[in-house]
This record gives C-alpha cells, structure tokens and sequence, in this order.
C-alpha cells in the first residue's frame, strides 16, 4: 500500500489506475493462430494440383506397374485372369540383346537430335535478337507455327516431301543434278529412315530453343556490349564474355527438358515408318509399344515401359549432376 501510494504521488494518479501502454511502444508478438494459418497457405493451394498429377500420372504409374508383374495376353485378358509371374518380365527383358541394341540406338538418337536442336536453335535464337523489329516478328510467327503444329500433321507433311514417287525433296534433288534420288526411298534403310525422324524433330524443337534464348538476351544490359566493344573485343568474344555467361541457365534447362521430349518422341518414329525396316528405328517407347500391344504381351510392355523411365531418370540425373558441378566450379 506504501508503495502505491508513493507511485501515485509521483505520476499524479489516485490509487489503483492501470496505465495504458504507449501507442509507440514495442508491437504485440503476432497471433500463433494466424501465424500457422500463413504457414499453410502454400501447400493449400499446391494441393489442386498435387492431386490432379496424383490422379492423371500416380494411377496409371501404379497399374503399369502391377501389370508388369502379371503375364497378362489377350486370353487373360477376355477371360479377366490374373496370372502373376513375378520379375520374369524384366529377367527376360534384361536378358535380351534386342533389348539392349534399342537402348544404345535411343542413346545415340537422343544425342543427335539434342546437339542438333541446341546449335540451330541457339543460332536462331541469336539471329533473332539482331533482326529489326518487322524481320524480328515475321520470323516469330513462322517460329510459333512450325511449333504449334501437332505432331501428325508434321509427320505428314515430311511424309510428302520425302515421297518416293511424288516428293519434294526428290523432285528439287532430280532438278539440281541428283538424277539418283528422282526415285529414291527414304524410309527403305535405317539411316535414311533416321535422317527423316532427325529433321522432323529438330524442325519441331528448334522453335522452342530459339524462342527461349531470345527472350534470354533480352535481359542483358546494351552496357556490358558497349564496354566489350571499347575493350576492343570482337564479335566471338563479346559473344564468350558476355552473351553466354547471361543465356548459359537457359542453356542448361533447354537442354534438360529437350533430352526428355527427344528420349520419349514417339510419336514421329513410330508414325513415319512404325519403327521399320525391319524394326532398325525403334527406340524404347515405339519398342514398348509394339512389344505390348503388337505382340499381344502387355505385361512385358508394361515392364519395358517402366524400365524406359528408369534409363530416363538415370539419364536427366547424370546430365544434372554435370550442370551442378561446372557452376560450383564457376563460383
């Protein structure tokens, strides 16, 4: 009570007044509640599309993989039996030459078609951001065509031009002094079968490359060009020291997304010449395919399909570790 009372006398106050705290004094800690609730929202509203990849990507992985554990035909399949054969699928699979030669010709299309569409497409894109603004758009549009176009119809379209009898290319080859090529096959060997796939792919992907790694040095400061230029650094230079340290990100991501599309391009294979002759163009998914459903054993199909992504996961893992080892070492 003393004390009170002499706290009264030095603040002015009768005794027992509660004083209120300075409108400049030090904020109250945030609500728990609400702070927790904050926390969530993210993976709230990740949570649509988690369940969508779950429904749309997560079933089917599970049911391709169950089967690949059943020999399953169409007799089975008619008469709804389950015949569950363990891991002879992929014993058989992995014991199989013909298994192993399609894996190294998916390797080797892979790279072909990925070196090819990084150097066009990266020319391209270059060439796009020293064209004026009229040369500039013309050229985007042509670009987003050749991208737009679904597949089958660009199949077709290379179909025609590289006909035998009324094609193209074999008319324009007959006319510049090639009389050879007036009748010749382009889907009769496996290299020239190949070349087909290869320059309807790139047509397709280039686009893409371009696209992106224009849009990439748009974001390079004209300064870091006009400084090079004073230094007295030439084209290819300036090019090493300014434009590819800036596109090199893109670089890499490109390239990662364009191993993947070019690994699983079935549908181009398999609609130019369903893999032939004589089966010399498969790679893993048109060999799955005609494996399962061609031959009628879809739990085999089922097995090659699963190990196709399992070379796919091994590969994009090597190339990634490759990308985060050269920019630890730039750092």
């Amino acid at each position: 009570m003393a004390a009170m009372s002499v706290q009264s006398r030095r603040t002015g106050e009768p005794p027992g007044t509660v004083r209120k705290e300075k409108a400049g004094g030090p904020p109250r800690p945030p609500h728990r509640p609400r702070a927790r609730a904050a926390g969530r929202a993210p993976y709230l509203l990740l949570l649509p599309a988690l369940a969508v990849t779950v429904v749309l990507l997560g079933y089917p992985m599970v049911t391709n993989g169950v089967l690949s554990f059943q020999n399953l035909n169409m007799g089975q399949l008619i008469q709804h039996v389950t015949e569950w054969n363990g891991v002879d699928n992929y014993r058989q699979i992995l014991g199989n030459a013909e298994f192993w030669r399609v894996t190294g010709r998916s390797l080797l299309f892979t790279a072909a078609n990925v070196l090819l569409i990084m150097v066009v497409g990266t020319l391209v894109g270059l060439l796009l951001a020293r064209l004026g603004p009229r040369m500039r758009l013309t050229l985007l549009f042509g670009l987003v065509l050749a991208w737009a176009m679904p597949p089958i119809a660009a199949t077709t379209v290379y179909q025609w031009l590289f006909a035998q009898r009324f094609g193209v290319v074999n008319w324009v080859l007959d006319r510049l002094g090639w009389h050879g090529m007036a009748d010749f096959n382009w889907t009769g060997s496996q290299f020239s079968t190949f070349f087909v796939i290869i320059v309807l792919i790139v047509w397709q992907s280039v686009p893409f490359v371009a696209i992106n790694l224009y849009a990439a040095t748009t974001t390079i400061p004209k300064e870091l060009y006009e400084a090079a230029a004073l230094d007295g650094a030439g084209v290819w230079k300036s090019f090493a020291s300014v434009t590819l340290p800036f596109i090199r990100p893109f670089l890499y991501a490109t390239t990662f997304l364009e191993v993947i599309w070019v690994f699983k391009a079935f549908t181009q294979v398999f609609a130019v010449n369903e893999g032939g002759p004589d089966r010399l163009t498969e790679i893993l998914p048109v060999y799955a395919f005609i494996e399962g459903m061609g031959g009628q054993h879809y739990g085999m199909g089922a097995a090659i399909s699963l190990l196709t992504i399992v070379i796919l996961l091994a590969l994009t893992s090597y190339y990634l570790r490759i990308v985060l080892r050269q920019e630890e070492d730039e750092r």
